[in-house]
Protein backbone atom coordinates (compact mmCIF):
# COMPACT_ATOMS: atom_id res chain seq x y z
CA UNK A 1 0.00 0.00 0.00
CA UNK A 2 2.80 2.43 0.87
CA UNK A 3 4.42 1.89 -2.56
CA UNK A 4 1.13 2.72 -4.26
CA UNK A 5 0.83 5.91 -2.25
CA UNK A 6 4.34 6.96 -3.31
CA UNK A 7 3.46 6.35 -6.96
CA UNK A 8 0.33 8.46 -6.61
CA UNK A 9 2.29 11.24 -4.95
CA UNK A 10 4.76 11.33 -7.81
CA UNK A 11 1.92 12.09 -10.24
CA UNK A 12 0.38 14.86 -8.18
CA UNK A 13 1.41 18.50 -8.18
CA UNK A 14 2.04 19.82 -4.64
CA UNK A 15 -0.42 22.62 -5.45
CA UNK A 16 -3.50 22.32 -7.63
CA UNK A 17 -4.59 25.10 -9.95
CA UNK A 18 -3.03 27.55 -12.36
CA UNK A 19 0.30 26.65 -13.95
CA UNK A 20 2.68 29.60 -13.68
CA UNK A 21 6.47 29.90 -13.29
CA UNK A 22 5.80 32.30 -10.40
CA UNK A 23 4.04 29.69 -8.22
CA UNK A 24 6.68 29.40 -5.50
CA UNK A 25 7.33 33.14 -5.49
CA UNK A 26 3.60 33.88 -5.13
CA UNK A 27 3.32 31.58 -2.13
CA UNK A 28 6.44 33.03 -0.49
CA UNK A 29 5.21 36.61 -1.02
CA UNK A 30 1.78 35.83 0.40
CA UNK A 31 3.36 34.32 3.49
CA UNK A 32 5.67 37.30 3.94
CA UNK A 33 2.69 39.67 3.83
CA UNK A 34 1.13 37.58 6.62
CA UNK A 35 4.09 38.12 8.97
CA UNK A 36 3.01 37.95 12.62
CA UNK A 37 2.14 41.32 14.10
CA UNK A 38 2.02 43.17 10.79
CA UNK A 39 -0.53 44.36 8.24
CA UNK A 40 -0.87 46.45 5.10
CA UNK A 41 -0.86 50.20 4.61
CA UNK A 42 -3.40 51.00 1.88
CA UNK A 43 -1.90 54.09 0.25
CA UNK A 44 -3.76 53.57 -3.02
CA UNK A 45 -6.17 56.50 -2.95
CA UNK A 46 -7.11 57.84 -6.36
CA UNK A 47 -6.65 61.50 -7.19
CA UNK A 48 -10.32 62.02 -6.39
CA UNK A 49 -9.95 60.41 -2.97
CA UNK A 50 -6.85 62.51 -2.25
CA UNK A 51 -8.96 65.56 -3.03
CA UNK A 52 -11.37 64.54 -0.28
CA UNK A 53 -8.49 63.99 2.15
CA UNK A 54 -6.67 67.22 1.34
CA UNK A 55 -9.58 69.69 1.30
CA UNK A 56 -10.15 69.67 5.09
CA UNK A 57 -6.50 70.61 5.68
CA UNK A 58 -6.39 73.17 2.87
CA UNK A 59 -3.79 71.31 0.82
CA UNK A 60 -3.90 71.64 -3.00
CA UNK A 61 -4.42 68.30 -4.70
CA UNK A 62 -1.50 68.11 -7.13
CA UNK A 63 1.05 65.45 -8.04
CA UNK A 64 3.78 66.80 -5.77
CA UNK A 65 1.53 66.97 -2.71
CA UNK A 66 0.32 63.44 -3.37
CA UNK A 67 3.98 62.37 -3.49
CA UNK A 68 4.72 64.26 -0.26
CA UNK A 69 1.77 62.57 1.43
CA UNK A 70 3.00 59.07 0.60
CA UNK A 71 6.59 60.05 1.45
CA UNK A 72 5.38 61.27 4.83
CA UNK A 73 4.16 57.79 5.68
CA UNK A 74 7.00 55.77 4.17
CA UNK A 75 9.57 57.96 5.93
CA UNK A 76 8.24 57.15 9.41
CA UNK A 77 11.20 55.48 11.09
CA UNK A 78 10.22 52.04 12.35
CA UNK A 79 7.19 51.61 10.08
CA UNK A 80 8.50 48.18 9.06
CA UNK A 81 7.89 46.92 12.61
CA UNK A 82 4.15 47.00 11.94
CA UNK A 83 3.72 47.05 8.15
CA UNK A 84 4.52 44.12 5.84
CA UNK A 85 3.27 45.67 2.60
CA UNK A 86 2.11 48.96 1.06
CA UNK A 87 -0.54 49.22 -1.64
CA UNK A 88 0.26 51.99 -4.10
CA UNK A 89 -1.71 53.64 -6.88
CA UNK A 90 -0.39 53.76 -10.47
CA UNK A 91 0.93 57.30 -10.11
CA UNK A 92 2.54 56.60 -6.76
CA UNK A 93 4.26 53.39 -7.83
CA UNK A 94 6.52 55.40 -10.13
CA UNK A 95 7.11 58.34 -7.76
CA UNK A 96 10.26 58.85 -5.71
CA UNK A 97 11.09 59.44 -2.08
CA UNK A 98 12.91 62.61 -1.01
CA UNK A 99 16.34 60.98 -1.49
CA UNK A 100 15.64 59.96 -5.11
CA UNK A 101 14.81 56.30 -4.52
CA UNK A 102 11.58 55.03 -6.02
CA UNK A 103 8.91 54.13 -3.49
CA UNK A 104 9.26 50.39 -4.31
CA UNK A 105 13.04 50.66 -3.79
CA UNK A 106 12.49 52.31 -0.42
CA UNK A 107 9.99 49.64 0.60
CA UNK A 108 12.37 46.83 -0.39
CA UNK A 109 15.17 48.39 1.66
CA UNK A 110 12.87 48.22 4.69
CA UNK A 111 11.69 44.67 4.05
CA UNK A 112 8.23 45.94 3.09
CA UNK A 113 6.57 44.42 0.01
CA UNK A 114 5.39 46.95 -2.62
CA UNK A 115 1.91 46.42 -4.06
CA UNK A 116 -0.42 48.12 -6.53
CA UNK A 117 -4.15 48.75 -6.90
CA UNK A 118 -5.01 47.46 -10.36
CA UNK A 119 -8.73 48.04 -10.85
CA UNK A 120 -9.98 51.06 -12.80
CA UNK A 121 -12.84 52.05 -10.54
CA UNK A 122 -16.59 51.56 -10.38
CA UNK A 123 -19.22 51.83 -13.10
CA UNK A 124 -22.97 51.19 -13.07
CA UNK A 125 -23.71 47.47 -13.18
CA UNK A 126 -25.80 46.92 -16.30
CA UNK A 127 -28.20 44.14 -15.37
CA UNK A 128 -28.07 44.59 -11.60
CA UNK A 129 -30.47 46.37 -9.30
CA UNK A 130 -30.67 50.19 -9.43
CA UNK A 131 -27.65 51.73 -7.68
CA UNK A 132 -25.44 48.64 -7.94
CA UNK A 133 -21.91 49.00 -9.30
CA UNK A 134 -19.33 46.77 -10.97
CA UNK A 135 -15.59 47.27 -11.38
CA UNK A 136 -13.80 47.91 -14.66
CA UNK A 137 -10.21 47.33 -15.74
CA UNK A 138 -9.82 43.83 -17.21
CA UNK A 139 -9.06 45.09 -20.74
CA UNK A 140 -5.33 44.55 -21.40
CA UNK A 141 -5.00 43.54 -17.76
CA UNK A 142 -2.31 40.91 -18.19
CA UNK A 143 -0.05 43.40 -19.98
CA UNK A 144 -0.54 45.93 -17.19
CA UNK A 145 0.19 43.31 -14.54
CA UNK A 146 3.48 42.43 -16.23
CA UNK A 147 4.44 46.11 -16.28
CA UNK A 148 3.64 46.53 -12.58
CA UNK A 149 5.83 43.53 -11.79
CA UNK A 150 8.68 45.08 -13.80
CA UNK A 151 8.23 48.32 -11.82
CA UNK A 152 8.71 46.44 -8.54
CA UNK A 153 5.19 45.48 -7.39
CA UNK A 154 4.82 41.97 -6.02
CA UNK A 155 1.16 41.96 -5.03
CA UNK A 156 -1.98 43.74 -6.17
CA UNK A 157 -5.52 44.61 -5.13
CA UNK A 158 -8.87 44.75 -6.92
CA UNK A 159 -12.05 46.01 -5.22
CA UNK A 160 -15.63 45.06 -6.01
CA UNK A 161 -18.50 46.49 -3.99
CA UNK A 162 -21.90 45.18 -2.92
CA UNK A 163 -24.50 47.59 -1.55
CA UNK A 164 -27.22 46.02 0.58
CA UNK A 165 -30.64 47.30 -0.47
CA UNK A 166 -33.88 45.99 1.03
CA UNK A 167 -31.80 43.44 2.90
CA UNK A 168 -30.13 41.90 -0.12
CA UNK A 169 -27.89 42.19 -3.19
CA UNK A 170 -28.94 41.07 -6.67
CA UNK A 171 -27.86 37.61 -7.83
CA UNK A 172 -26.66 39.20 -11.07
CA UNK A 173 -24.15 41.38 -9.21
CA UNK A 174 -23.01 38.55 -6.95
CA UNK A 175 -22.21 36.35 -9.95
CA UNK A 176 -20.79 39.10 -12.17
CA UNK A 177 -18.46 40.49 -9.48
CA UNK A 178 -17.26 37.02 -8.51
CA UNK A 179 -16.28 36.27 -12.11
CA UNK A 180 -14.46 39.62 -12.38
CA UNK A 181 -12.51 39.07 -9.16
CA UNK A 182 -11.57 35.51 -10.15
CA UNK A 183 -10.36 36.53 -13.61
CA UNK A 184 -8.32 39.36 -12.11
CA UNK A 185 -6.76 36.94 -9.60
CA UNK A 186 -5.95 34.39 -12.29
CA UNK A 187 -4.27 36.91 -14.61
CA UNK A 188 -2.37 38.50 -11.72
CA UNK A 189 -0.87 35.17 -10.68
CA UNK A 190 0.16 34.44 -14.26
CA UNK A 191 2.33 37.58 -14.14
CA UNK A 192 3.79 37.09 -10.65
CA UNK A 193 1.52 39.32 -8.57
CA UNK A 194 -0.16 37.98 -5.43
CA UNK A 195 -3.81 39.01 -5.84
CA UNK A 196 -5.67 40.54 -2.95
CA UNK A 197 -9.31 39.74 -3.68
CA UNK A 198 -11.57 42.44 -2.21
CA UNK A 199 -15.31 41.74 -2.17
CA UNK A 200 -16.60 44.61 -0.03
CA UNK A 201 -20.12 44.37 1.33
CA UNK A 202 -20.46 48.04 2.10
CA UNK A 203 -21.44 49.55 5.42
CA UNK A 204 -23.93 51.91 3.71
CA UNK A 205 -27.56 51.19 4.58
CA UNK A 206 -29.99 50.62 7.44
CA UNK A 207 -29.62 46.83 7.56
CA UNK A 208 -28.81 44.95 10.78
CA UNK A 209 -25.83 42.69 11.40
CA UNK A 210 -27.81 39.55 10.48
CA UNK A 211 -28.47 40.93 6.99
CA UNK A 212 -24.80 41.82 6.59
CA UNK A 213 -23.85 38.29 7.62
CA UNK A 214 -26.28 36.67 5.20
CA UNK A 215 -25.17 38.80 2.25
CA UNK A 216 -21.47 38.45 3.11
CA UNK A 217 -21.79 34.66 3.26
CA UNK A 218 -23.53 34.53 -0.13
CA UNK A 219 -20.98 36.90 -1.71
CA UNK A 220 -17.88 35.21 -0.31
CA UNK A 221 -19.13 31.72 -1.19
CA UNK A 222 -19.69 32.78 -4.81
CA UNK A 223 -16.26 34.43 -4.99
CA UNK A 224 -14.61 31.23 -3.73
CA UNK A 225 -16.56 29.18 -6.28
CA UNK A 226 -15.32 31.43 -9.09
CA UNK A 227 -11.73 31.33 -7.82
CA UNK A 228 -11.85 27.53 -7.96
CA UNK A 229 -13.31 27.63 -11.47
CA UNK A 230 -10.49 29.88 -12.69
CA UNK A 231 -7.78 27.69 -11.16
CA UNK A 232 -6.50 30.39 -8.81
CA UNK A 233 -3.75 29.19 -6.46
CA UNK A 234 -5.30 29.69 -3.03
CA UNK A 235 -1.92 29.44 -1.30
CA UNK A 236 -0.75 32.42 -3.35
CA UNK A 237 -3.64 34.84 -2.83
CA UNK A 238 -5.15 36.88 0.02
CA UNK A 239 -8.69 37.99 0.85
CA UNK A 240 -9.62 41.56 1.79
CA UNK A 241 -13.23 41.43 3.00
CA UNK A 242 -15.46 43.69 5.02
CA UNK A 243 -16.16 42.95 8.65
CA UNK A 244 -19.72 41.80 9.41
CA UNK A 245 -21.23 44.92 10.98
CA UNK A 246 -24.46 46.89 11.31
CA UNK A 247 -25.37 49.28 8.51
CA UNK A 248 -24.29 52.90 8.92
CA UNK A 249 -27.91 54.09 9.18
CA UNK A 250 -29.10 51.26 11.41
CA UNK A 251 -28.62 53.21 14.62
CA UNK A 252 -26.65 50.40 16.28
CA UNK A 253 -22.89 50.02 16.63
CA UNK A 254 -21.75 46.45 17.16
CA UNK A 255 -19.73 45.38 20.16
CA UNK A 256 -16.29 43.96 19.29
CA UNK A 257 -17.13 40.41 20.36
CA UNK A 258 -20.40 40.45 18.38
CA UNK A 259 -18.68 41.65 15.21
CA UNK A 260 -15.77 39.24 15.68
CA UNK A 261 -17.95 36.17 16.11
CA UNK A 262 -20.25 37.03 13.21
CA UNK A 263 -17.29 37.70 10.91
CA UNK A 264 -15.25 34.63 11.80
CA UNK A 265 -18.28 32.34 11.65
CA UNK A 266 -19.11 33.57 8.15
CA UNK A 267 -15.54 33.21 6.92
CA UNK A 268 -15.25 29.70 8.37
CA UNK A 269 -18.31 28.71 6.33
CA UNK A 270 -16.90 30.02 3.05
CA UNK A 271 -13.11 30.48 2.85
CA UNK A 272 -10.67 27.55 2.42
CA UNK A 273 -8.00 27.13 5.08
CA UNK A 274 -5.41 27.10 2.28
CA UNK A 275 -5.70 30.88 1.89
CA UNK A 276 -2.83 32.16 4.06
CA UNK A 277 -4.33 35.43 5.21
CA UNK A 278 -7.32 37.73 5.57
CA UNK A 279 -6.60 41.45 5.51
CA UNK A 280 -9.68 43.36 6.59
CA UNK A 281 -10.69 46.70 5.16
CA UNK A 282 -11.88 49.31 7.64
CA UNK A 283 -14.77 50.53 5.46
CA UNK A 284 -15.40 53.80 7.27
CA UNK A 285 -15.08 52.47 10.82
CA UNK A 286 -13.41 54.73 13.36
CA UNK A 287 -9.74 54.10 14.04
CA UNK A 288 -10.61 52.70 17.44
CA UNK A 289 -13.38 50.37 16.24
CA UNK A 290 -11.26 49.08 13.36
CA UNK A 291 -8.60 48.09 15.90
CA UNK A 292 -11.05 46.76 18.49
CA UNK A 293 -12.94 44.53 16.05
CA UNK A 294 -9.72 43.10 14.63
CA UNK A 295 -8.36 42.48 18.12
CA UNK A 296 -11.53 40.68 19.18
CA UNK A 297 -11.21 38.33 16.20
CA UNK A 298 -7.64 37.48 17.11
CA UNK A 299 -8.59 36.98 20.75
CA UNK A 300 -11.40 34.56 19.87
CA UNK A 301 -10.28 31.02 20.68
CA UNK A 302 -13.40 28.90 20.23
CA UNK A 303 -14.06 29.51 16.52
CA UNK A 304 -12.05 28.27 13.51
CA UNK A 305 -9.33 30.71 12.47
CA UNK A 306 -6.89 28.87 10.19
CA UNK A 307 -5.78 32.03 8.39
CA UNK A 308 -3.61 34.95 9.49
CA UNK A 309 -6.10 37.68 10.47
CA UNK A 310 -4.58 41.06 9.64
CA UNK A 311 -5.44 44.62 8.55
CA UNK A 312 -5.29 46.52 5.28
CA UNK A 313 -6.39 50.00 6.33
CA UNK A 314 -6.33 53.38 4.65
CA UNK A 315 -8.37 55.89 6.64
CA UNK A 316 -8.13 53.84 9.85
CA UNK A 317 -4.32 54.14 9.67
CA UNK A 318 -3.89 57.58 8.18
CA UNK A 319 -6.71 59.88 9.31
CA UNK A 320 -5.15 61.19 12.52
CA UNK A 321 -1.70 61.43 10.95
CA UNK A 322 -3.03 63.44 8.00
CA UNK A 323 -4.76 65.82 10.37
CA UNK A 324 -1.58 66.24 12.42
CA UNK A 325 0.48 66.88 9.27
CA UNK A 326 -1.79 69.47 7.69
CA UNK A 327 0.48 69.50 4.64
CA UNK A 328 3.18 71.41 6.54
CA UNK A 329 6.84 70.38 6.61
CA UNK A 330 7.25 71.48 10.21
CA UNK A 331 4.58 68.96 11.28
CA UNK A 332 6.18 65.90 9.67
CA UNK A 333 7.79 64.53 12.83
CA UNK A 334 4.57 64.80 14.84
CA UNK A 335 2.48 63.29 12.04
CA UNK A 336 4.84 60.35 11.70
CA UNK A 337 4.66 59.73 15.43
CA UNK A 338 0.86 59.66 15.19
CA UNK A 339 1.04 57.22 12.25
CA UNK A 340 3.38 54.90 14.11
CA UNK A 341 1.06 54.92 17.13
CA UNK A 342 -1.88 53.91 14.94
CA UNK A 343 0.20 51.22 13.21
CA UNK A 344 1.28 49.87 16.60
CA UNK A 345 -2.33 49.74 17.84
CA UNK A 346 -3.30 47.67 14.81
CA UNK A 347 -0.23 45.48 15.23
CA UNK A 348 -1.39 44.75 18.77
CA UNK A 349 -4.85 44.02 17.36
CA UNK A 350 -3.40 41.28 15.15
CA UNK A 351 -2.22 39.67 18.39
CA UNK A 352 -5.54 40.17 20.18
CA UNK A 353 -3.92 42.69 22.54
CA UNK A 354 -5.34 46.08 21.53
CA UNK A 355 -6.25 48.29 24.52
CA UNK A 356 -8.66 51.17 23.71
CA UNK A 357 -7.36 52.97 26.79
CA UNK A 358 -4.12 53.68 24.93
CA UNK A 359 -5.98 55.74 22.32
CA UNK A 360 -7.13 59.34 22.35
CA UNK A 361 -10.76 60.45 22.00
CA UNK A 362 -10.06 61.40 18.39
CA UNK A 363 -9.58 57.72 17.50
CA UNK A 364 -13.30 57.18 18.13
CA UNK A 365 -14.41 59.65 15.45
CA UNK A 366 -16.33 58.06 12.59
CA UNK A 367 -14.50 57.91 9.26
CA UNK A 368 -17.60 56.94 7.30
CA UNK A 369 -18.07 58.47 3.85
CA UNK A 370 -21.32 57.56 2.12
CA UNK A 371 -20.74 55.62 -1.10
CA UNK A 372 -16.99 55.91 -0.68
CA UNK A 373 -14.77 55.39 -3.73
CA UNK A 374 -10.99 55.07 -3.93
Amino acid sequence: MSARIEVLKSHLSPYAGLQTPFRDELIATARKLCTTGKGLLAADESQGSCDKRFKPIGLPNNEENRRRYRALMLGAEGLEQYISGVIFQEETLTQKYDDGRSFPELCNSLGIVPGIKTDKGLVDAVGGAPGEQATQGLDNYEKRAAEYYAQGARFCKWRNTYKIQNGTVSEYLIHHNAETLAKYAQLSQKQGLVPIVEPEVMIDGNHDIAACQAVSQRVWAEVVRALHAHGVIFEGMLLKPNMVVYGSDCGTVGEPVEVARATLTTLARTLPASVPGIFFLSGGLSESNASAYLSAMNACTDLPRPWAVRFSYARALQASALKAWGGKEENKAVARKVLLHRAKMNSLATLGKYNPGEDSKGAKESLYIKGNTY
